[in-house]
């Protein structure tokens, strides 16, 4: 059997081998940027056809992942191995400068910007910088309005979940 080989210069600095000629066309949509499959509902662009796949459960609501020990479902198998996490205590993502432990390597990543102070986020219209993009996100949010979060119980609106999770609080007796 025939393996192919990536020819992109890659910041591994090894060569990476795929079984077939589909698989190589994939992985090097990764450096060049090209992404041929649009959502029909709000345009986003996808590399492939399953990431796109998964981009419309955001649309569905479709959440084909259940955890067998509180019942909560998941668009993707992924997110649900997260999510066990909570109920098993597993961390393993390390910060090997602190100590610290992490159930999502992205989680890592980012608090692993707090030794560095680097912020590789920017926002477009003031330039304001973000360690993080579910951040950069977040601040977004208060130039466009988006207020995507809301309390059930007194339909209050909120532009992140956090600040809604603080705000539920006022129902159940805490304070906010």
């Amino acid at each position: 059997t025939q393996s192919l080989i990536c020819n992109f210069q890659n910041t591994l600095r090894k060569t990476l081998y795929f079984p077939t000629s589909s698989s190589l066309t994939i992985h090097q949509r990764t450096h060049t940027g090209e992404k041929s499959y649009r959502c029909g509902q709000c345009g986003k662009s996808f590399a492939t056809f399953s990431k796109l796949t998964l981009h419309q459960r955001t649309h569905t609501g479709e959440k084909p992942y259940s955890c067998g020990q509180c019942g909560k479902s998941f668009s993707t198998s992924s997110y649900l191995t997260i999510h066990q996490r909570t109920h098993t205590g597993e961390k393993p993502y390390r910060c090997y400068q602190c100590g610290k432990r992490f159930i999502r390597l992205q989680t890592l990543k980012s608090h692993q910007r707090s030794h560095t102070g680097e912020k590789s986020y920017s926002c477009d219209q003031f330039g304001k910088s973000f360690s993080s993009s579910s951040y950069l996100t977040i601040h977004q949010r208060t130039h466009t309005g988006e207020k995507s979060y809301s309390c059930v119980q007194c339909g209050k609106r909120y532009s992140d979940k956090r600040s809604l999770i603080k705000h539920q609080k006022i129902h159940e007796g805490g304070v906010s």
